[in-house]
């Protein structure tokens, strides 16, 4: 049983606390260890120690910060399967999943390591008569990041590579679900070489969500969890004046087309739907096979959910799904899966059904005679249940997504670059995918969701991350009188 501290400072601390939260392991539904559920005073004191901090590391030169995460990125990658399996120790990932949650992160890291670059301002000689004018960015301050459990390693990596880079200080709130990931990468980034106060981690629920959002020590805030609580933290911090970048929820499409090609459509299908036990905001979680497409794509897709192995991740490399993170999301997707014929659906196959005995498993599953009107199209599930749409034509699947309130992903599968053009351009989402399963942007590009998939202004990754954690400062000089004052 891990007891799981806290960082304050250069301290690891196991504070008292009334409760703890169980972290398990969701293959076999081990607790593998305990949680603090901090509150109020453990956020006064990480925020106390990232401010002391942040007196030094911001005025530190952006090379001598790239130096630190440059050997930060090579203590993850020597500590690269060590962390992959910590991941799908608490997480439940394949390995396979767990090497993929840690290499976006990773990628992240080395975009970071170009700050004395991505932090250059703009200068113009002669802006007016004798009149010169440049900008810098500088750095926010003491900011925060709360992040849930699906990717242990990589969404927590979007946030304070970044922000430690551009000369933040950084107070990490991750899931209680999965601490143990979050505690190492900080580990291991205090060995890089990173001064005391700049990496803080908090253990906790709503009580530390509220406490970062409100204090005033605080200056931005990052988040990514579900789109009614992405919206609490969005509304909550921008009243008391901070920035915020919050990501939500969403129901991604995946729409075939007749003239897709079968092999490769149905191995990204698969992918998008049940890599990660559908746990992801990039999942696809509606399929939509149009006109004639429809009848071929629900039996292929049969025979390779009959196919997928479930198990223990750690303990059968053969294993292809594992389970869902525990025992309250698992009956959760029981019960969706109970209420379905009583809405009109068909259950063309039921997850509840050849899974594991130990463990939070949860099968592939798939939802024939879906329409507009059924919970599984408009409410995120947050697991292996896929929906099957019939559109009669690519515009009527165009119409049915772009009525959903979210607006995250969507993808088609076609051999038609006048389809794939016309897709593009009036599907109603951030980020669209072509002939590929998960349209997610790697580290050079920003997480772009739409609607409720997003709260805020300026997304994670990318140059849009550089904008978020920093503020711009405009110089104008004037020298009255020019060169001839030298003599």
């Amino acid at each position: 049983m891990i007891r799981v501290p806290i960082l304050i400072g250069e301290h690891w601390l196991h504070p008292e606390v009334e409760q703890t939260g169980p972290v398990h392991n969701p293959a076999t539904a081990e607790v593998i260890g305990r949680a603090p559920l901090c509150g109020a005073a453990e956020v006064d004191q990480a925020v106390a120690e990232a401010q002391r901090a942040f007196a030094s590391w911001g005025s530190t030169p952006p090379p001598k910060r790239a130096r630190v995460l440059f050997r930060y990125r090579e203590l993850l990658e020597a500590h690269f399967e060590e962390i992959s399996r910590l991941i799908a120790t608490e997480n439940g990932k394949t390995l396979d999943e767990a090497r993929g949650d840690l290499r976006r992160g990773v990628e992240v890291v080395e975009f970071a390591c170009g700050i004395a670059h991505l932090a250059k301002g703009e200068h113009l000689s002669r802006l007016a008569e004798e009149v010169d004018g440049m900008t810098m960015r500088e750095p926010l301050g003491v900011c925060a990041g709360i992040t849930p459990f699906n990717f242990p390693a990589m969404v927590p990596m979007w946030m304070y590579p970044l922000s430690i880079a551009c000369g933040n200080t950084f107070v990490l709130k991750p899931s209680e679900k999965v601490p143990l990931t979050a505690n190492r990468l900080a580990e291991l980034f205090l060995e890089a070489g990173l001064p005391p106060g700049v990496l803080n981690v908090v253990h906790g629920s709503r009580e530390v969500v509220d406490a970062l959002c409100t204090h005033p020590g605080v200056r931005a805030i990052s988040f990514v969890g579900s789109s009614p609580v992405a919206r609490h933290v969005y509304t909550t911090a921008c009243q008391q004046g901070k920035r915020v970048q919050s990501a939500g929820g969403a129901k991604n499409v995946l729409v075939v087309l007749p003239d897709a090609d079968p092999e490769p459509t149905i191995r990204a299908v698969m992918g998008s739907a049940f890599g990660c036990a559908g746990q992801r905001c990039m999942a696809g979680s509606l399929l939509m096979g149009v006109g004639k497409a429809a009848d071929p794509l629900r039996e292929q897709m049969l025979a390779a959910m009959d196919k997928l192995q479930l198990g223990d991740p750690l303990a059968d490399p053969r294993t292809g799904m594992g389970p869902v993170i525990d025992g309250r999301a698992r009956d959760r997707l029981f019960g969706a899966i109970a209420e379905a014929p009583g809405e009109g659906l068909e259950v063309a196959r039921d997850g509840r059904q050849g899974i594991p005995e130990k463990g939070f498993f949860v099968g592939p599953t798939l939802l024939d005679r879906t329409e507009a009107q059924h919970r599984v199209f408009k409410e995120e599930l947050f697991g292996p249940v896929l929906a099957l749409l019939r559109p009669a034509s690519l515009e009527e699947a165009i119409t049915s997504f772009n009525q959903l309130p979210y607006g995250n992903a969507a993808t088609l599968f076609t051999e038609s670059g006048t389809a794939a053009r016309h897709f593009a351009l009036q599907i109603k989402c951030g980020m669209v995918g072509i002939n590929l399963g998960v349209p997610a942007p790697m580290a050079l590009f920003a997480f772009s969701g739409w609607d409720q998939s997003f709260y805020g202004d300026l997304h994670v990754q990318g140059t849009e991350g550089v904008m978020f954690y920093t503020r711009q400062k405009t110089v104008l000089s004037r020298w009255a009188g020019g060169f001839r004052h030298f003599f």
